[in-house]
């Protein structure tokens, strides 16, 4: 498989429901099901209670330096 053909999602999680969300690393694979997989994988190393993926691609720029 090429890496064409792999999607780069963003990886943010928090500890507590009352502190935001922070990046916490990327993952490359093919689709969202392997990503989930390998985020947690990767990134579990703290106590999160929340964990969401989003593809790179749908992050959108709200102001333009």
């Amino acid at each position: 498989m090429s890496r064409a053909d792999e999607t780069v999602w963003e990886v943010f999680a928090r500890k507590a429901y009352e502190e935001p969300l922070h990046h916490v690393g990327t993952v490359t694979e093919e689709d969202e099901d392997l990503a989930l997989v390998s985020a947690r994988a990767i990134y579990d190393e703290q106590p999160w209670i929340e964990m969401i993926l989003v593809p790179r691609s749908a992050i959108r720029e709200a102001i333009h330096a």
